[in-house]
């Protein structure tokens, strides 16, 4: 690690940060804040992959993971009261999966773009964003609210995430938590396509200025 590369750190260790406060506040039925500014990790993973190589991309992925799980390890010591219960701002479940979610499919991410990173400019990031995105999403949410794992945290109940709902309250029915992961992987895809437009501008203008 150099210091060429602590821009891509910085801005990683930011997104992980304000994700994990962002998360707590919803947006709507099906999101948190916290879904937009998450994917943004994919961006600074493909940027530092381009300009860099997949060896610094790593190293910005596993700096996030370990801030990823020292904001875990704090929000599991905050305590929050509603509906006359005290419960943690951070669930272990939550805690677990978040943290195998993200540093799966960063690296994921890593793996598809170094091998797409000699086509097409916007193969590699798209490709490598989806991929991740939707590993991410199924891992997370999964780990986190399945009711075929509650056996990770049994004195944490999430029964509220197995209510049987219509699909984003018009589609067939299904669990809520399987709701509140299309909602979720729906802004991943579309923040994918946008990206588009930052990544190339500023690969470009590393590029042109190394």
């Amino acid at each position: 690690m150099t210091r060429v590369h602590l821009p891509g750190i910085i801005a990683m260790a930011i997104i992980v940060v304000a994700s994990n406060i962002l998360v707590q506040f919803l947006f709507g039925n099906w999101l948190t804040w916290g879904a937009f500014t998450y994917p943004l990790a994919f961006l600074v993973t493909d940027i530092m992959n381009r300009v860099y190589g997949a060896g610094p991309a790593r190293t910005v992925v596993f700096v996030g993971f370990i801030v990823g799980v020292f904001c875990s390890l704090i929000g599991t010591q905050i305590m929050l009261q509603g509906d006359g219960f005290t419960y943690p701002a951070v669930t272990f479940r939550i805690a677990i999966g978040s943290g195998l979610a993200f540093l799966t499919a960063q690296l994921l991410d890593v793996g598809v773009f170094s091998a797409l990173r000699k086509g097409v400019w916007w193969k590699a990031p798209l490709a490598s964003t989806i991929i991740g995105s939707s590993v991410d999403t199924a891992i997370f949410f999964t780990i986190a609210f399945s009711a075929s794992l509650t056996w990770l945290e049994p004195a944490n109940d999430v029964s509220w995430a197995g209510e049987i709902l219509p699909l984003l309250g018009a589609g067939p029915e299904a669990p809520l938590w399987v709701s509140l992961a299309v909602a979720d992987w729906m802004v991943k895809l579309s923040l994918a396509l946008i990206a588009l437009a930052p990544f190339r501008w500023v690969t470009a203008r590393a590029t042109s200025a190394s």
